[in-house]
């Protein structure tokens, strides 16, 4: 069965611009879970070296930008787009940066809206350079 995405909205929804959807229904395909995504290389050693996160930039912009394009390579490694994500925690570590990161999120995912809750927390696992980490889950058509 392919995947249908369906966004879900009350019937009574005002009309105002949101970066995200309140729910989405899924029929079909399979789960994919992503494992934190951010701008440091998605395969470093364990335990962590430094030195592999040192070309993680020190803005919000560009870890943003290559945060997604981590993400969209994990998905379409799996068959899928950024279009079957359909769920996302961003945590950043200053939520003051979120506008940073949503001009870039926009710029990736257009107008489709996946569910997403942002937190601030004070540092990231990976790295303390890093700046914003997600945790996605997508729906690809079953092969």
């Amino acid at each position: 069965m392919s995947v249908k995405i369906e966004h879900v909205e009350w019937p009574d929804r005002p009309d105002v611009m949101m970066p995200y959807s309140p729910a989405i229904k899924v029929t079909g395909g399979s789960l994919l879970f992503f494992a934190g995504v951010t701008a440091a290389p998605v395969y470093h050693s364990h335990p962590h070296v430094p030195a592999e996160f040192d070309d993680i930039p020190p803005d919000m912009a560009t870890q943003a930008r290559m945060t997604m394009e981590n993400l969209k390579k994990s998905v379409e490694a799996a068959g899928g787009t950024l279009q079957n994500v359909v769920h996302c925690k961003r945590f950043l570590t200053d939520l003051d940066l979120q506008d940073d990161l949503n001009k870039v999120w926009n710029e990736y995912m257009g107008s489709y809206k996946p569910t997403s809750t942002t937190v601030q927390v004070q540092r990231l696992a990976t790295d303390p350079r890093c700046l914003v980490e997600i945790d996605a889950i997508a729906v690809v058509d079953d092969k």
